[in-house]
């Protein structure tokens, strides 16, 4: 990563090698960035939970008052427990693979809080808890990730397109819609406009599909903020090996603003997507957002981040604990007794209790399922292919297809 001006310089790099791994010089120095703040990183809220003022963005923060902490708090704390519990699960078998969130609850909420129920995302597959702000339960992503469905979720009536599995493809449908919002005139009213918000990682910056999505974006005005959770590893890749400069200052190369924001900071990352979100419904989109955050698990349930990372560096993020600082906050400015943490904590344990439940009485889909939903109209050659499978299968003694599915789809 690129600090205090300093451009890195190119080397081959080997992941097996730990000479080649960054020092701990390096993580320390950008550490040290995201502690200091300054003139490039917004922050609302400190580690310590002290509210920062911002003469910029505290007008979209000024709603915010005592309830809307708690809720912003409680989001976190349940879409944290969810994943924790999705995660054990992974482990126990019943899933095939789980991708944590771990440390990016507020980077997730912010944003997710921030967009209206008109606008429209566009997830990779990480935004668990962008899912939850847009009223997809836990419940209805567990089907990915054990294999049954490809989402169960309406992407029209939720405003939340299903996950999204190729690296940075998100980003060519999030400019191409909200091209398309460009030229219905569903832009001008900050009120009644729509926008739209894609999300992706910092590895997403180093896929074509990414920064095509950005010229596109740019050529047409499209009101689309792309909002980049730069959780400082792409698998076992770090930041530095990606990028020369800080990942927001790229899009003054597409001709639009880009902005950092501290991603550990629930209150800033609202604040910052509102803004971002405005500026797109009212016509001056697209906008780029980094939100300067930290993977505090795995990449996913396949992979070993001890193999290229230090511990240490975990432990310093550690302090940086997004929730903790809501939860600091809450104590000391606005009185919350422990009662409030308390009942959050039951029914975050509520939940993981009803999505294990869930997960553990989830039915096979039958293998007829593959012809269900090819296609947005019956297809003719669909329906002769189903018929023919089904036939073929009748002919077994034993009915394997007993109870399959009526071609209506899950």
């Amino acid at each position: 990563m690129s600090t205090g001006g300093t451009v890195s310089q190119p080397q081959a790099w080997n992941p097996a090698d730990p000479r080649s791994r960054p020092s701990r010089e390096q993580v320390l120095a950008g550490l040290r960035g995201t502690d200091a703040g300054g003139p490039e990183l917004v922050q609302l809220l400190t580690p310590e939970g002290e509210r920062l003022s911002d003469r910029r963005f505290d007008p979209y923060a000024e709603d915010v008052d005592t309830a809307a902490l708690q809720a912003l708090y409680r989001d976190m704390v349940l879409v944290r427990r969810a994943d924790r519990e999705a995660n054990a699960l992974q482990r126990q078998g019943q899933l095939g693979i789980w991708v944590p969130l771990l440390g990016q609850e507020a980077a997730q909420i912010g944003a997710g809080r921030a967009l209206a129920p008109q606008d429209m995302a566009f997830p990779s597959y990480r935004e668990h808890g962008v899912a939850w702000c847009r009223g997809v339960d836990p419940t209805d992503l567990l089907g990915i990730f054990r294999g049954t469905d490809n989402g169960s979720w309406d992407p029209i009536a939720t405003r939340f397109n299903l996950y999204t599995i190729v690296i940075g493809n998100q980003c060519l449908n999030a400019a191409g819609y909200a091209m398309g919002q460009r030229f219905e005139g569903k832009v001008g009213d900050a009120e009644t406009a729509e926008a739209t918000m894609c999300f992706f990682g910092d590895g997403a910056t180093s896929q074509g599909d990414v920064h095509e999505g950005f010229v596109w974006a740019a050529a047409y005005d499209a009101p689309v903020v792309f909002y980049c959770q730069n959780n400082q590893w792409a698998i076992s890749v770090p930041l530095e090996r990606q990028t020369r400069v800080p990942l927001y200052e790229r899009a003054q190369g597409y001709g639009f603003p880009g902005i950092r924001v501290d991603g550990n900071d629930v209150l800033a990352c609202l604040a910052v997507s509102r803004w971002a979100l405005e500026e797109c419904r009212t016509g001056n989109g697209p906008v780029l957002i980094e939100a300067f955050t930290y993977r505090m698990d795995a990449h996913t349930t396949s992979d070993d981040p001890s193999r290229y990372r230090l511990a240490d560096e975990l432990e310093l993020w550690k302090l940086k604990d997004p929730i903790e600082r809501v939860r600091v906050n809450l104590v000391r400015e606005h009185h919350v007794g422990q009662s409030y943490f308390d009942d959050v904590a039951a029914e975050s344990d509520e939940l993981a209790a009803r999505l294990r439940e869930f997960c553990f009485a989830m039915p096979d889909p039958a293998p007829d399922r593959m012809f269900s939903e090819v296609y947005a109209e019956p297809s003719p050659l669909v329906e002769d292919q189903r018929a023919e499978f089904l036939a073929y299968h009748a002919s077994f003694a034993d009915g394997p297809l007993a109870g399959s599915s009526t071609g209506q789809g899950v």
